[in-house]
C-alpha cells in the first residue's frame, strides 16, 4: 500500500516516513520502516523493493532508482541504473505484457541501448520462478562492465 500511494502520487516518501515516526509499537514496525527507507531512496513498487534486497544480500552494488531519461517522446524512469557501469535493469511488473505497454517499452529499451547503455530486463515472474538465474546474469554484466571501464 506505500509503494502503491507513492507510485500514484498520493503521497510523498518524506510525508510517509514523518507519520511512521509516530507509530511507537507495532509488530510490522521494522517492516514499515524497511519500506519507507527504499521509498525515500528511490523505489516505486514492490518489485523494486524485492529486487534492491536481493542485490544487497548477494553483495552487489546498490544502483541508483528512477534515474529521469527524456527522448523525443517525453520523460521516464529506468527502474535500477549504474551510471558509471552504463547498466540498466527493469523491473516488468505484469502491465508490461500488456498489448498498449509492448510498443512503449520497446522503443524505450532501443533509445537506451542506443546511447550506449546495456539493459536487462527482470520479469516479476522471473524473480519468484528463477531468481538465481537473473541474479547471475546481473551479477556477471556488472563485471563485465567493470572490467570494460577499467581497461
Amino acid at each position: 500500500m506505500l509503494s502503491m500511494a507513492v507510485q500514484q502520487g498520493l503521497a510523498a516518501p518524506p510525508a510517509i516516513g514523518q507519520e511512521l515516526l509516530r507509530v511507537r509499537r507495532d509488530k510490522r514496525r521494522t517492516l514499515l520502516h524497511e519500506v519507507v527507507n527504499e521509498l525515500l531512496d528511490g523505489a516505486r513498487a514492490l518489485g523494486e523493493l524485492d529486487v534492491a534486497r536481493e542485490l544487497r544480500r548477494r553483495g552487489l552494488p546498490a544502483p541508483s532508482r528512477q534515474a529521469l531519461r527524456q527522448d523525443r517522446r517525453g520523460r521516464y524512469y529506468l527502474d535500477l541504473y549504474w551510471p558509471e557501469l552504463r547498466l540498466v535493469v527493469e523491473v516488468d511488473g505484469i502491465h508490461h505484457a500488456w498489448a498498449e505497454n509492448v510498443v512503449d517499452d520497446a522503443l524505450r529499451q532501443n533509445d537506451i541501448a542506443l546511447s550506449g547503455d546495456v539493459v536487462l530486463r527482470l520479469p516479476l515472474l522471473g524473480l519468484r520462478l528463477a531468481p538465481d538465474d537473473f541474479f547471475a546474469q546481473i551479477a556477471r554484466a556488472i563485471r563485465s562492465r567493470q572490467s570494460s571501464m577499467a581497461a
